[in-house]
């Protein structure tokens, strides 16, 4: 162990502002009349219009801001629960049991994870129009509902988490392949569970290529929404763009202070056991 120069904690400290400043900005562009993004030099401390902002911004029917926070909520959470669930299972079945053609498909999964999202979109696309999922929000989560980096992720994790002896000694106890995951190896692949499953949530929550060209104003998700009020039709209101954004962002600093520390727990928890 070594100690840190007083020069490391000034360039952490620097570090740290730099990477919330964009964030503390929006909030206090959020919080002022749409001049404020114009103004040289720019605003550093919070004005008294967010209210005035956040009821302009709600009452706006074109952009559908509070449909589209709460279309983002639903679609993130279904597509966490799926990935996390999914990836957990098979992640198991790659690490602890043996059947026929293991290598083969976990190689077609690492294969998925080297394809460009973009060069699938137009067969994507294709597929939804068959389906006739077009401007619904199934063609937003039943694509995504599993992830090759999630198994490839968890796979790993299970092979040094989890001991063979500790699976065998579980079937010599009687235990089903299912009770031994619910029971035995979800608890364990807790930490790694909950790195993807806030991974997958931000992933999901910031998603906006996708949703934009599938999805229209009708069932927009909150980065829909927020594109609609940045393009007006003759001038654009930078107060509510930027109320949307600073309101976007409070699920997501939710969501990683009430996990966060679950998964913080979790990884010290297994450190110890260590």
């Amino acid at each position: 162990m070594w100690e840190a120069s007083p020069l490391t904690y000034l360039a952490l400290v620097v570090a740290c502002l730099l990477s919330i400043f964009p964030i503390i900005w929006s909030f206090i562009v959020a919080s002022r009349d749409n001049s404020a993004i114009y103004d040289i030099p720019p605003p550093l401390v919070p004005g008294g219009n967010f209210l005035d902002n956040t009821s302009r911004l709600l009452a706006n029917e074109q952009a559908s801001f509070l449909i589209g926070l709460v279309n983002s909520l639903f679609v993130s959470t279904v597509v966490t629960i799926s990935v996390v669930f999914f990836s957990t299972l098979a992640g198991f079945a790659f690490a602890k049991l043996r059947f026929r053609g293991a290598n083969a498909l976990l190689l077609v999964i690492v294969l998925t994870m080297m394809v460009p999202t973009q060069l699938g979109l137009i067969p994507l696309y294709m597929v939804m129009i068959e389906l006739g999922w077009i401007g619904t929000l199934q063609a937003v989560i039943v694509p995504f509902l599993v992830k090759g980096f999630g198994v490839f992720l968890i796979r790993q994790y299970a092979q040094s988490a989890i001991s063979d002896e500790l699976i065998e000694a579980a079937r010599v106890d009687g235990c089903s392949t299912w009770r031994i995951y619910w029971n035995i190896v979800l608890p364990v692949l807790r930490p790694a569970a909950g790195v993807l499953g806030l991974l997958t949530f931000m992933e999901t929550w910031n998603e906006f290529l996708w949703p934009y060209i599938v999805l229209d104003s009708n069932t927009p998700t909150v980065q829909v929404s927020l594109k609609i009020l940045s393009t007006g039709n003759y001038t654009t209101d930078y107060a509510q763009v930027f109320t949307g954004t600073a309101l976007a962002i409070v699920p997501l600093l939710l969501v990683f202070i009430v996990f966060g520390r679950q998964i913080i727990g979790g990884i010290m928890e297994g450190s110890v056991k260590s």
